[in-house]
Order: structure tokens, then sequence, then C-alpha cells
């Protein structure tokens, strides 16, 4: 049986795959992209660490970089076939990274037990050992619901949390939290900006939303950060249009970008979950 999640793999990052052959900006929009607003938050957040080096994990085409850099901040790009660095320090981030990390996915069957879905999101094996646990844990469901196996992620991040000496990791996502798992999971594809089918031959992006909770941070969500980082979208005063135009031009234009970045029921309801080492 061939489970959605190595068909996801190879659609994804096997030969041909749509990360080997595309950029994600050309196919869906991050906070990076919305604003360098994001990435100026980003770099105030590496002072109040007190980190001089930031490591981007799942780094596209550097957009973030290139933000940090111009803040002073010395950056690790990582992307794709880059091996992390056996020991890691400052501030660490996965800006949407986990998501595009393939999971299996379940469905509970009539008897109400867990079934892995095949590439044809069919019901094959019955779920077990650690996926199991990890059900059991984290994400309950009745016959019909679907489920995104976290796992994979979970361990994607332990990883990267475990090769941190000193600092802090924070990973940025979409996702959910127990209390609130979307019943038939989230997968979903992104071809040209828009959201489409998730076929799995390569032609689209494929992601599902990520557990936040079982990452094993603290969780938060975007607008609350971004607003404590400075990041505000209040609009400037209209005298400012009569005294000097060009600023107040800017500062309208800033304050758009603040909104979109966090509006609760878009960027600003992302998650960012911490881990610290000292």
């Amino acid at each position: 049986m061939t489970t959605y999640r190595s068909a996801w793999q190879q659609a994804l990052y096997g030969p041909g795959g749509f990360y080997r052959r595309e950029r994600p900006a050309a196919h869906f929009r991050t906070s990076v992209h919305a604003s360098e607003l994001f990435g100026q938050a980003i770099a105030r957040l590496a002072r109040q660490v007190g980190a001089d080096q930031v490591t981007d994990i799942g780094a596209g085409s550097g957009e973030l970089g290139r933000v940090l850099r111009a803040e002073g901040l010395k950056v690790l790009d990582i992307e794709l076939d880059d091996e992390l660095p056996d020991q890691l320090t400052g501030l660490v981030v996965a800006n949407e990274w986990l998501d595009n990390i393939p999971c299996e996915l379940a469905e509970w069957d009539e008897d109400g037990v867990p079934r892995y879905l095949t590439a044809e999101l069919t019901p094959g094996d019955v779920v077990e050992g650690n996926d199991l646990a990890w059900l059991q844990q984290w994400w309950s469901g009745e016959p019909g619901d679907r489920a995104e196996i976290g796992l994979a992620r979970d361990n994607a991040w332990a990883d990267v949390v475990k090769r941190l000496q000193h600092g802090t990791a924070l990973a940025i996502d979409y996702g959910h939290v127990a209390d609130d798992r979307p019943p038939y999971g989230t997968l979903t594809g992104f071809r040209a900006g828009r959201e489409c089918e998730p076929v799995l031959d390569g032609s689209c992006d494929i992601t599902a939303h990520v557990a936040l909770d079982s990452l094993g941070g603290e969780v938060h969500n975007q607008r609350d950060m971004l607003m404590q980082l400075g990041v505000s979208a209040k609009r400037p005063p209209l005298e400012l249009a009569s005294t000097d135009s060009a600023a107040y031009l800017a500062a309208l234009s800033a304050a758009g970008e603040a909104a979109e970045l966090l509006d609760p029921s878009g960027l600003g309801g992302f998650g960012w979950v911490f881990s610290h080492r000292s």
C-alpha cells in the first residue's frame, strides 16, 4: 500500500517534484511576501533574545534573509538539500516550513478505527505504533473524520531544537490546537496563487495545517506577537497629508501592510511556537 504521505513526499520533493521546479512566491503568499514589516519585526525579536544571527529554515528565495541583513543581522539560509549545522545558536526561524513536511493521513472507519489513507485518499491499513500513539494523545475522531498525523512534523522540529545550543527556535505556521481540531483535516493545494485540489503530480504545492500544541513549545498567535514587536495598523494622522504628502502615503501604505499581517482571519491567525535553550 502506498500511503498518502509517500505520494505527497514524491510530489513535492522527488525528481520533478513541485519544489524542485517552482518558486514558492509564484504560488502562495506568506507574511514575508506581504510586507518587509514582518522581517523587521523578526529582527527586533532577534535583538530581544540577544541574537546577532538568524537561521532561516525553508528560506525559499531568501526574502526574509534580505530584510534581516538590511537590519544588520547575520543570516544562514537553509533550503531543500541544505543540511542543518550540528549546532545552532541565536534565533532559528521556520516560517511556513512544517506545513510542507508530508505526514500520514488517517480516517476513522465505521467502527471508529483509524486507518491510513492511500494515495487515492481511500482507507487502507489500520494505524498503529507511534502514529496511533500520536493520534490517541493529540487528535481524537469519530467515524468519517480525518486527521493529519503530526508525528513527522514533531520529529522534524525536535531535530531542530536539539541542535540549538543556546538561543530561541521559532516555528511559524497556520495550524490548530487540541480544542480546535478540524474534523475533516486541512489538506489542500496551491497553484499560481490560488487554492486548488491537492493533486499528486508535482503541479501544485500540497500542504496541511500544523498541530501546533504537539510541537512541545509555547504557542502564541501572530497578531499578538507582531503587535508586541511594534507592528501597528494605525493610520497616520490626516493632517500629515497636507504637510508631507509623501510621508503620509508611505505611512498609509505601511498601515495597510500591517493590517494584512495582523488580520486574525488571515496571517494574524498563524501560530508562533517558541522553544528556548539557555
